[in-house]
């Protein structure tokens, strides 16, 4: 008996990698194994940079944060804590928006925790 082998599906998976691998240079493109290797990198990259956004973003909202609050004669961590113990729940991107965006607001918020 001849061997069976399912033709359909192996041309389907390396269509669709190399659909994923458009807009990519030189070989990377449109040799099967070049592509293959180039998007199974790129969705490694990928995976993990969805995880590092989220801790660039908080390091960026620390840093506006502080920026704020210096401003108003107080450092990050004097800020931070006097909000928690003045019970007001707002969070790191509010707060660094509010510090770039509208700063009355923010030196408002400085005012009544100090």
């Amino acid at each position: 008996m001849p061997r069976s082998v399912n033709s359909v599906a192996s041309r389907a998976r390396r269509k669709k990698v190399m659909k994923q691998a458009k807009g990519y240079f030189g070989r990377r493109k449109n040799v099967w194994t070049v592509a293959k290797n180039a998007v199974e990198k790129a969705m490694t990259y990928a995976y993990r940079d969805r995880r590092a956004k989220k801790r660039n973003f908080r390091s960026l909202w620390i840093t506006r944060i502080n920026a704020g609050a210096r401003q108003h004669g107080m450092s990050y961590s004097q800020f931070m804590g006097k909000l928690k113990a003045n019970e007001i729940e707002l969070n790191r991107k509010v707060l660094a928006d509010l510090a770039m965006n509208h700063p009355e607001a923010f030196e408002a918020i400085v005012n009544k925790v100090k």
